[in-house]
C-alpha cells in the first residue's frame, strides 16, 4: 500500500508524480475511517478502530494531537477539512490518495468539492466526512463512503466512525455508532 497526498487540486496522474509517497505493505485490507473529530478523539473511536491497518481521517480533524494518537494504531492518511484553520494544518492535504493492493481510495472532506471523476480516474472508492452523516452509497462503480462525525454530537445524528474491509468483494463497511460502547 502506498500513500500520496498533495495539497493542490491537481488530477491524480499528477498527484502521482509531485505528491509526496509513503510505502507500506500491499497486504491492507482492514481500513479504519474517521471523520469530522472537530478537536475531540474519544476513547470509543481509538477502540473501533484498534485492528485498523491503515486510518483515513477525512478532515475536520480539530487538534494535531488527534492524529498523534491515531498513528499509535496504524498509518493515517488525512485531509484538511473547513475548521482545521490553526497553522498546524497548513500541512494537511486537500486530498490525498491512498493505495491498498489493486484499491485506490481518493480522500477529500467536503465531497461536493470533488473536481474529478473518480471512476475515470482509476478510483474504486471516495472518502469524504463534512456532513456529519455515515453514508454508503455507489455510484458510477465508485463507492463512496463517509463514516460520519466521531466528535462531539451535531443536532440528533450518531457519533460514529466506520471499518472498510478490503478483503471483501464486494468491500464490506461496517458503521460504528460509539454511543453506548464501552
Amino acid at each position: 500500500m502506498s500513500v500520496r497526498q498533495d495539497s493542490s487540486r491537481t488530477p491524480p496522474t499528477l498527484v502521482a508524480m509531485t505528491g509526496t509517497s509513503q510505502v507500506m505493505s500491499n497486504a491492507v485490507k482492514r481500513v479504519g475511517l474517521i471523520s469530522d473529530t472537530h478537536g475531540l478523539l474519544r476513547k470509543e473511536a481509538v477502540k473501533a478502530l484498534r485492528g485498523s491497518e491503515l486510518i483515513i481521517h477525512a478532515g475536520d480533524v480539530g487538534k494535531a494531537e488527534i492524529l498523534e494518537e491515531l498513528k499509535k494504531i496504524a498509518p493515517v492518511v488525512a485531509v484538511r477539512g473547513n475548521v482545521d484553520t490553526a497553522e498546524w494544518a497548513d500541512e494537511l492535504p486537500e486530498t490525498a490518495l491512498a493505495e491498498a493492493g489493486a484499491v485506490l481510495i481518493y480522500v477529500l472532506h467536503d465531497v461536493k468539492a470533488l473536481d474529478l471523476n473518480p471512476s475515470a480516474a482509476g478510483f474504486q472508492i471516495v472518502v469524504s466526512g463534512h456532513t456529519h452523516k455515515p453514508i454508503k452509497t455507489e455510484r458510477g462503480g465508485v463507492l463512496y463512503i463517509n463514516p460520519g462525525s466521531a466528535g462531539p454530537r451535531r443536532f440528533t445524528l450518531p457519533v460514529s466512525v466506520a471499518r472498510l474491509n478490503l478483503g471483501r468483494t464486494p468491500y464490506e463497511v461496517e458503521f460504528v455508532n460509539l454511543e453506548g460502547l464501552a
